[in-house]
């Protein structure tokens, strides 16, 4: 017999798969990383929350508390090894760490092999990106299930300032003005 939160978590990971996903015929597999103005909408519906309060780990076993983050702002970018769109956007997240204008979280949702995430990131030339995982998809959950890649940005008091679903250049000056919303 299946624990709802096991059930859960295996819906969540088919309608992530679904979402992330989307090839038509006519159109191209999946999106690349966009501009702001393409992609999905910056929802600013939820400023002011507080961060969660949850706790990842890498494949080493090292933790990170979420809480613990408040005092610098802070990107969290949620994506997965098999999402073309976050596998597009990584490259571009891993230089906006090397700016040093924020902090940049990003948490796999890879279930079933995460140790797999730290390679993958490594095969990819992918070196500032600290490889924590969601291998239960917590994270997912809590900002709604929204298709992958999910970015949420949070100013150094711990608060919301917007969440997008969807990919992102984040080189483009556009979008680098929105990351410096977050003081």
């Amino acid at each position: 017999m299946f624990s709802s939160r096991l059930l859960n978590g295996l819906i969540l990971g088919c309608a992530l798969l679904v979402a992330g996903c989307d090839r038509q015929s006519g159109e191209p597999a999946q999106p690349q990383a966009t501009s702001a103005a393409e992609a999905g909408t910056i929802d600013r519906s939820h400023k002011g929350s507080e961060m969660p309060d949850f706790t990842f780990a890498d494949t080493a076993g090292k933790e990170l508390q979420l809480k613990e983050l408040k005092g610098k702002p802070v990107l969290l970018n949620l994506w997965a090894t098999w999402c073309a769109p976050c596998v597009a956007e990584l490259p571009a997240l891993d230089r906006l760490v090397q700016s040093g204008a924020i902090r940049v979280v990003t948490i796999s949702q890879d279930m079933g092999q995460p140790e797999k995430v730290a390679a993958f990131l490594k095969q990819r030339g992918v070196t500032r990106l600290e490889p924590w995982l969601d291998p239960k998809s917590d994270l997912a959950f809590h900002y709604g299930a929204a298709p992958l890649p999910i970015s949420v940005l949070y100013g150094s008091d711990g608060r919301e300032v917007w969440r997008m679903s969807g990919p992102l250049e984040w080189d483009e000056p556009e979008v680098r003005k929105l990351v410096a919303e977050a003081k």
